[in-house]
C-alpha cells in the first residue's frame, strides 16, 4: 500500500468518531493491522444477531443501517460501525450493507486490545474518548427525558382535547382496523372496546359503501380533512341507530397509513329542522287556507235555513266526526269547516285546507300523503303530505268529489286504521287527523254511477250538513253585502255605502249563481269604481234587465227621509255638472239641463258643499 494511501487512512481513522483524539503515533500503530477490504453494492456486511469481533471505517462508499425493511442511517467516508465490537461479544444491534460500491478498513478486537494493553498512551486516549461518548449519551439522555416529558404532556393535551370532544373520532389502518377512538367514539358505536374491529362493521352497506369507495380511491393521497358527501349510518353493537355527517383524512407514511374519520351526530338538528319545515309549511298552508277562503267576515246568518246549518255546526264541532258539507259553487262550505274547526277541541292545531279538484291527478297523491326522495321524476328530496301537517289537527278536503278512484282506497283506510304510506317508502305513519269534506257535487248518484266509491261516501257521510245557496237566504244577502261593504270600504280608504231600498231589490233579485263569492267579487269592484260614496248598482249588477222597473217601483212606494232626499238632490246635480263638465250657467250647462237658474243652481252646490274635483 502507498504512502500516500496510508496516511488518507491513517488521517480518516484519526477522523473517525471513535477515535478522534487519539495520538497519530498510536493510529499509526492500529493501522499496521487493520486490514482494507471492498464490498460491491448491496452486498451484506454483518447481519443483526451476528457476534461481532470487529469493528469498520469507511475509506469511500457508503453503507446503510437497516433492520428488515427499516432503514435507520445512511453512513459515509469517515463514519465508523460496529465498534462496541471491540470491547464486548454482544450481538449486532443491526445489520449493515453497501449502498454502492465500498471501501472499509476493518479493526479486529484481537489487535485493538493488544494495543491496548501495551500502549498507555492509546489506553488512555480510548479511555478519553469513551467517557466524551458516555458524557454525549448522557446529554442525550437528559434531552430525551426531557423530550419525553414534553411529549407526555402533548399527548396528555391531546388526549383530554380528543376525549373531550363531542364528535366522535375513529382512527383506523389501511385494512379497515380500528387503531383509536374516543369516548363519543365508543358512546355511538355502543362498545368500550371496539380496537382492532372492523370500522365497516358499525356502518349500514350505503355508508360502508361509501367510506370503502373513497379510502380505497387512487387518489386518496390528497385526502386531506374531506367532507363525506352523504349522512352516514352508525349501527352500534347494541343496535342503535343514528345519522351522522363527517370527515376523513388520511396520515402515516409509506410503511403504515392512518385515515382519521370525525363524525357528528346530527339526529337532534335534523328533528328540529323538520319541526322547523313543519311548522313553516303549516303556516304556509295556513296563510294559503286563510288567503283562499271567502273572505274573513265570518258566518252571517238571519235566513232560518243557514241557522239551522250553524246548529249542525255546533252540534258536531265537539266531537271528532267525520262532516260532509254539500253546497252549490260559492256558497261558504269551507266557512263552515273553519267554523267547526275553531269550534272543535283541535282548534289549537292546524287546519289544513286542499283542494282535491285544482291539483293535478299525478301530484295529488305526494300532495296528501307525502312521498319518498326518488320516488319519482323530479322527487329530489323529501316531502311532507298535508295528511301529516294536520296531525292532530284537522284537514278540509274541498271538493271532495273530484279525488281520483284510484286514491280514494287510501283516504278510506286512513279513515278506517289512521295510518298511510307515503309515496315511494314502505314505512306506514300513523296520524290523528280529523276529516272534514265538501262536495258540490252529488256524491251518492256518483256512487251509483261508479264514478265514487260507494264505501267511502258512507264513511265520509257521518255527519252531513247542507249549506244552502245564498239567492235562498232572502234578507241574509243583503246584511252579507253590507258587511262586504264596509270591508273593502276600509281596505280601499273609500267612502262607506249605506244600501238603499232600491239598491237591495236590486240585490235580492238577482239568481246569484256563483253565490257568497259572486257577492264577494261584485262588491269588491262596486267599491273600487264608486264615487263619493254613489254605487250604480245597475251597471254593476248582471243580467240587469228589468232592474229598472224593479227600483222604480221600490222608489214609488218609498217615502224619503229628508237626509236621503238631499243626498238625493245632491247625486242628481252632481250628474248634471259632471255632464256639462262643470258648465253652471250658459247654454247647454247644468242649469239649463236641470231646469232651474243658475243662481239657484250655485246656491245648491254651496249648500251641498258640492266640489269640482282637481
Amino acid at each position: 500500500m502507498s504512502d500516500t494511501n496510508s496516511k488518507k487512512h491513517i488521517r480518516i481513522l484519526s477522523n473517525s468518531p471513535f477515535f478522534n483524539g487519539v495520538s497519530s503515533e498510536s493510529m499509526e500503530e492500529l493501522y499496521k493491522n487493520a486490514t482494507e477490504i471492498s464490498y460491491i453494492k448491496g452486498e451484506t456486511i454483518f447481519k443483526k444477531g451476528s457476534v461481532g469481533d470487529s469493528m469498520y471505517v469507511i475509506i469511500n462508499g457508503k453503507v446503510k443501517v437497516f433492520e428488515k425493511d427499516h432503514v435507520y442511517d445512511i453512513l459515509s467516508e469517515g463514519d465508523c460501525f460496529g465498534e462496541y465490537a471491540l470491547i464486548d461479544n454482544e450481538s449486532r444491534s443491526a445489520s449493515i450493507a453497501t449502498v454502492e460500491k465500498t471501501n472499509v478498513l476493518k479493526i479486529e478486537r484481537k489487535h485493538f486490545l493488544d494495543l491496548m494493553s501495551k500502549s498507555i498512551a492509546f489506553a488512555q486516549s480510548i479511555l478519553a474518548v469513551m467517557v466524551k461518548r458516555h458524557r454525549e449519551l448522557d446529554t442525550i439522555q437528559e434531552s430525551l427525558a426531557s423530550s419525553k416529558q414534553i411529549i407526555e404532556v402533548s399527548n396528555s393535551k391531546m388526549n383530554g382535547l380528543i376525549n373531550g370532544a363531542m364528535d366522535a373520532i375513529i382512527m383506523f389502518d389501511d385494512k379497515f382496523k380500528i387503531v383509536l377512538t374516543n369516548a363519543s367514539a365508543n358512546k355511538i358505536l355502543e362498545n368500550d372496546d371496539p380496537l382492532q374491529r372492523n370500522v365497516l362493521f358499525f356502518f349500514d352497506d350505503e355508508s360502508a359503501d361509501l367510506i370503502e369507495n373513497i379510502v380505497s380511491n387512487k387518489t386518496r393521497d390528497s385526502l386531506t380533512n374531506k367532507y363525506l358527501p352523504n349522512i352516514v349510518k352508525v349501527i352500534g353493537s347494541q343496535d342503535k341507530e343514528t345519522l351522522n355527517e363527517g370527515t376523513i383524512s388520511k396520515s402515516g407514511n409509506e410503511q403504515e397509513t392512518f385515515f382519521t374519520l370525525i363524525l357528528r351526530n346530527i339526529e337532534e338538528r335534523l328533528i328540529a329542522e323538520d319541526t322547523i319545515n313543519l311548522l313553516t309549511k303549516q303556516t304556509e298552508y295556513l296563510e294559503e287556507e286563510i288567503k283562499e277562503l271567502t273572505s274573513s267576515y265570518g258566518i252571517i246568518a238571519e235566513d232560518e235555513l243557514m241557522k239551522s246549518a250553524i246548529n249542525l255546526i255546533h252540534q258536531v264541532a265537539k266531537t271528532d266526526a267525520t262532516v260532509l258539507i254539500h253546497g252549490e259553487t260559492g256558497t261558504g262550505k269551507e266557512l263552515v269547516a273553519r267554523a267547526i274547526h275553531k269550534e272543535s277541541n283541535r282548534n289549537d292545531k292546524p287546519l289544513i285546507r286542499i283542494n282535491c279538484g285544482a291539483i293535478p291527478t299525478n301530484l295529488i297523491e305526494s300532495e296528501l300523503f307525502g312521498h319518498k326522495k326518488g320516488a319519482f321524476t323530479g322527487a329530489a328530496a323529501d316531502r311532507k303530505g298535508r295528511f301529516l301537517l294536520a296531525d292532530k289537527g284537522t284537514i278540509f278536503l274541498d271538493e271532495i268529489g273530484e279525488m281520483p278512484l284510484e286514491l280514494q282506497p287510501k283516504l278510506l283506510r286512513i279513515i278506517q286504521e289512521g295510518e298511510f304510506d307515503p309515496v315511494g317508502s314502505s314505512e306506514t305513519i300513523k296520524v290523528d287527523v280529523r276529516i272534514i269534506a265538501a262536495t258540490h257535487r252529488n256524491l251518492y248518484e256518483f256512487s251509483k254511477e261508479g264514478k265514487f266509491r260507494e264505501d267511502l261516501y258512507y264513511r265520509l257521510n257521518v255527519f252531513p250538513i247542507e249549506v244552502p245557496a245564498l239567492r235562498d237566504r232572502g234578507d241574509d244577502i243583503c246584511l252579507i253585502a253590507q258587511e262586504m261593504i264596509q270591508q273593502f270600504s276600509k281596505k280601499l280608504n273609500k267612502h262607506i255605502v249605506t244600501l238603499s231600498d232600491s239598491d237591495k231589490a236590486l240585490l235580492e233579485a238577482y239568481n246569484w249563481p256563483g253565490n257568497v263569492r259572486e257577492l264577494q267579487n261584485l262588491i269588491e269592484r262596486a267599491v273600487i269604481v264608486s264615487q263619493n260614496g254613489i254605487i250604480n248598482w245597475q251597471a254593476i249588477i248582471p243580467n240587469n234587465s228589468d232592474k229598472s222597473e224593479i227600483q222604480k217601483e221600490a222608489c214609488q212606494e218609498k217615502i224619503l227621509t229628508s237626509k236621503e232626499f238631499l243626498a238625493l238632490e245632491k247625486s242628481n246635480i252632481l250628474k248634471a255638472l259632471k255632464k256639462t263638465r262643470w258648465k253652471v250657467s250658459g247654454k247647454n250647462g247644468a242649469a239649463e239641463l236641470l231646469q232651474i237658474p243658475p243662481t239657484t243652481l250655485a246656491s245648491r252646490i254651496k249648500a251641498l258643499k258640492i266640489d269640482r274635483p282637481l
